[in-house]
């Protein structure tokens, strides 16, 4: 009872001092307990240190605690902090201090103290103190091949033993300011540390003392752990989990700071797991189904974790394995097995290929094979397929690797025939042929070879024939008979060709050959008119070497409703006849419709032979010559022939265009030709050359031939006898008929000409008329002669030569085609000159007179003799001039 009196006194004491406001007296009276740290530790691999302490909340001790560190044996204060303990009941409190410089450095202290009422301190607790390393025979340095964080400032210090000081400290070979740490330490402060790009992450670190010595060392740079993410679960045959993450940012994988990987199942008592850097696998736990995970990563710098729960039923992803791949021509058939039987589940697949499309379909059955057939593929063409599988729809598993495979090349087999004839009028010979086009690959190289089949006498016949073969001969009757010709491959499927041949009966009549005009860019433009019996397509076949006696066949097929073809003229020989045969494909056959033939050029062609002339008239000669004109040999088609026809003789140049002509023969199967209008008694070239589209050939060698000349003769010898017979009758009176004739052409008696004066006279003329000045005509008394002669004949106009003895008195005159009229000129024209005429009448003459003009001349030039116009004698009869075509006027200048 006393004692727990006296305790509420002493309570009752406390809370008065609490509560009293001079505080003077609280020392003298009453003195508050001292805190003491119970533990002190310190983690040297991150620079901290951990302090701990009881904390009692009792009425007379506060929650707020004042906390203090300091450095070297000096106890230099470097951090003070006041901290809240927690409330409660009597425990032990713990707090970390990470230092900026390492805790080898130098020596660090801690003490505390506690507050009342938040303001009166109770005394400081002892310092304890964690001491740094003591150097003896080197220098030590801190921190030493540690693991420093990226992008952080880092303190690094040197210790030296007694007696030697730090002269310098460098990083990575750069010395930077010293830094005091108590007596003898020094440091240096580096910023934002940068992981090296070298091999290894190392950074050199060295330290200068007094002894000239260098130390170094190494560290390490390096980032903290990071959370994982997208962090997921799943299953592929319910056996073992693996759950999968993103690790992050790469790690270089000589990075120091080594990372750990640890799977928790936190709702079983399974032990942790280690990961992968990015997967973990385990053994699914039987009958669980939901499952709690934490994935925690840890290295030398941190730590990070990552939670995760699923239900291991919505994450199965099925794994897939390629079974087998069967590629065609545009289609190729795959196939896979899903592992851990998951067939009951009805999974989805899902094939791509590329190039081509995806393709989706549920793999439902006892059986783990699942197989697809991928379509619309391009043919010859490299390909990859891939393919993934799902339970749900929703989660896929991974696609598996790419499988390359080729499609099969497009291949078509053309099959024909050709039908012969043999000793047994009950028997064929039948030759298959066929041609195997790959377009852009090798054909022989892919085919092992070919099988022929048909069906004889109810048994089945089979030929095989090697893969450089490319026909078969097989001997039939006179029925129907159909034949399957099928191209085997090594790994494509087998490609098959059907031809039917008509029976006996049905044989194709000959036909009349339809002419073929070749185009302008040559080549060949088939057509022919549609056949509704032709229910699959047509063929065109032909000699590869025109009409020759050897032929290698080939054929064309086109499809039903086609009826043109155009061939174009690199593939044939110019100058060579091709012969083509366009068949109808029947259901009972291939039959006959039309043949066509042509040149995809024509050329021309050599000459006839054998040309002479049968039959010959005074003016015509008729030629024949041999020619064959539907000789296939040809280069182009016979369309006539062209006679070249030309004079010969001395004057006559051979070839002349004006002594040369053409006879032209349009119907070819014509060998003569008559040429009419020729010269009597003329002697002719004649050659023969053959006609084509593109114009003649080469000519024949020249004929010569010579028309009749008995008319000719005739119209010779006739005028000459009548001229003989004429002198014969004329020669007794031959003295009268000189007589006249003297009187016609002799000079008159007494008349003299002296040529000399008259050339005198003109020369004198001539001088004075050069040297008097030009003037104008005053005055012009024009008059006009007009004399008409024959326009076929040819006119010559000339100058009159001075005749040796003077000509009998002429006139000139002028006549019409109707009436002949003489006009007796006014005056005289000494510069005029004198018209003659050379040949028969009618022809006409101008001539035009200026008669004003010369008088005055005249008279100028004859004043000294005086002479006049009636000094001019001449002798002019108008009945002369009536009865002649033309008269001549002469004149005479008197001597008078």
């Amino acid at each position: 009872m006393m004692a727990h009196l006296r305790m509420s006194l002493i309570n009752l004491l406390g809370l008065h001092l609490i509560f009293f406001e001079d505080h003077c007296c609280l020392d003298t009276v009453w003195q508050l307990p001292r805190p003491s740290i119970s533990h002190l530790k310190a983690d040297v691999g991150k620079q901290s240190l951990v302090v701990s302490w009881l904390v009692n909340h009792s009425g007379l001790v506060g929650d707020i605690n004042e906390i203090q560190i300091s450095r070297t044996e000096n106890h230099t204060i470097i951090y003070s902090k006041n901290i809240s303990a927690p409330s409660g009941d009597s425990q032990e409190y713990t707090w970390t201090w990470t230092s900026d410089l390492p805790l080898n450095c130098v020596d660090h202290s801690v003490r505390i103290r506690y507050f009342y009422n938040q303001s009166v301190p109770s005394p400081w607790s002892e310092w304890v103190t964690n001491y740094g390393v003591q150097a003896k025979d080197k220098t030590e340095m801190f921190p030493f091949e540690r693991v420093l964080r990226e992008g952080t400032n880092v303190t690094f210090c040197c210790v030296p033993p007694r007696g030697v000081n730090i002269t310098g400290i460098a990083f990575k070979n750069t010395k930077y300011p010293l830094i005091s740490v108590g007596a003898r330490v020094k440091a240096i402060t580096v910023t934002n540390l940068t992981i090296p790009t070298i091999i290894f992450k190392v950074l050199l670190f060295s330290c200068y003392d007094t002894t000239n010595k260098i130390n170094s060392v190494w560290n390490y740079v390096s980032f903290p752990p990071q959370k994982p993410r997208n962090l997921s679960c799943a299953t592929s045959h319910m056996t073992t989990v693996t759950c999968t993450w993103d690790p992050g940012r790469y790690r270089d994988p000589n990075d120091r700071n080594k990372q750990t990987r640890t799977l928790h199942i936190l709702n079983s008592d399974q032990a942790p797991i280690n990961c992968k850097p990015s997967s973990c696998t385990f053994a699914a736990i039987p009958q669980l189904e939901q499952y709690n995970i934490s994935l925690v990563v840890k290295d030398q710098l941190g730590e990070e974790a990552e939670s995760y729960s699923f239900n291991i039923s919505d994450r199965v992803v099925p794994v897939v394995e390629w079974d087998r791949l069967s590629p065609g021509v545009t289609d190729t058939t795959v196939s896979w097995v899903i592992q851990g039987n998951l067939t009951h589940l009805n999974p989805l697949c899902q094939v791509t290929v590329a190039p081509g499309s995806t393709t989706e379909l549920n793999c439902s059955g006892v059986s783990s094979l699942c197989k697809v057939k991928l379509e619309h593929l391009l043919p010859n063409t490299l390909h990859s397929a891939r393919v993934r599988c799902s339970v749900n729809g929703r989660l896929w598993g991974k696609w598996t690797q790419a499988l390359p495979f080729k499609t099969c090349p497009f291949m078509t087999l053309n099959l024909w025939r050709r039908i012969g004839q043999i000793s047994d009028p009950h028997s064929r010979q039948v030759t298959l042929l066929w041609m195997l086009s790959a377009p852009g690959s090798a054909t022989t190289e892919i085919i092992q070879g070919y099988t022929v089949q048909w069906s004889q006498d109810g048994q089945n016949r089979t030929q095989e024939k090697d893969s450089a073969q490319t026909q078969a001969e097989v001997s039939i009757g006179p029925g129907q008979y159909d034949f399957t010709v099928t191209a085997v491959r090594h790994t494509c499927p087998s490609i098959t060709a059907h031809i039917t041949i008509p029976k006996l009966d049905d044989r194709e009549i000959l036909l009349v050959e339809r002419r073929l005009s070749s185009s302008a860019a040559g080549g060949f433009d088939l057509n022919w008119p549609l056949q509704e019996a032709a229910t699959c397509g047509y063929t065109v076949e032909w000699c590869s070497r025109g009409n020759a006696v050897t032929c290698t066949l080939k054929w064309i097929k086109m499809e039903e409703g086609n009826n043109t073809l155009f061939l174009p003229a690199r593939n044939f020989k110019a100058g060579r006849r091709y012969t083509f045969n366009i068949y109808g494909c029947t259901e009972n056959g291939q039959r006959l419709l039309e043949v066509q033939t042509g040149y995809s050029q024509e050329l021309k062609v050599q000459s006839p032979s054998q040309v002479e002339p049968v039959q010959s008239t005074p003016s015509s000669v008729t030629l024949e010559w041999r020619y064959n004109e539907n000789d296939p040999a040809h280069p182009a088609f016979i369309t006539g022939y062209l006679v070249t026809v030309q004079e010969v003789g001395a004057n006559m140049l051979p070839g002349h265009i004006a002594n040369a002509f053409n006879v032209s023969v349009a119907d070819p199967w014509r060998k003569s030709v008559t040429i009419e209008d020729l010269k009597q008694c003329h002697e002719y070239a004649f050659s023969v050359s053959a006609l084509t589209k593109v114009g003649p050939g080469q000519p024949t060698g020249i004929i010569r031939t010579t028309t009749k000349c008995s008319v000719h003769l005739a119209k010779i010898l006739i005028p000459v006898l009548l001229l003989l017979g004429c002198a014969f009758l004329l020669w007794p009176q031959r003295k009268m008929l000189k007589k006249g004739l003297r009187e016609i052409f002799v000079y008159p008696a007494g008349m003299t000409i002296k040529t000399f004066e008259i050339a005198s006279f003109l020369h004198e003329a001539g001088e004075r008329v050069q040297s008097q000045k030009v003037e104008e005509c005053v005055s012009c008394d024009i008059e006009i002669l007009n004399s008409r002669s024959d326009l076929n004949e040819a006119t010559t106009l000339r100058d009159p030569e001075p005749p040796s003895r003077p000509p009998s008195p002429g006139s000139q005159s002028s006549r019409s085609s109707s009436s002949a009229s003489c006009v007796q000129p006014q005056g005289y024209c000494p510069q005029s000159a004198t018209l003659l005429w050379e040949g028969p009448a009618f022809q006409q003459i101008t001539c035009i007179l200026n008669k004003n003009y010369f008088q005055p001349m005249v008279e100028d030039f004859f004043e000294p003799q005086d002479v006049t116009l009636s000094d001019i004698n001449s002798s002019f009869d108008p009945s002369e001039c009536l009865q002649e075509s033309s008269c001549v006027i002469y004149g005479y200048v008197s001597t008078d």
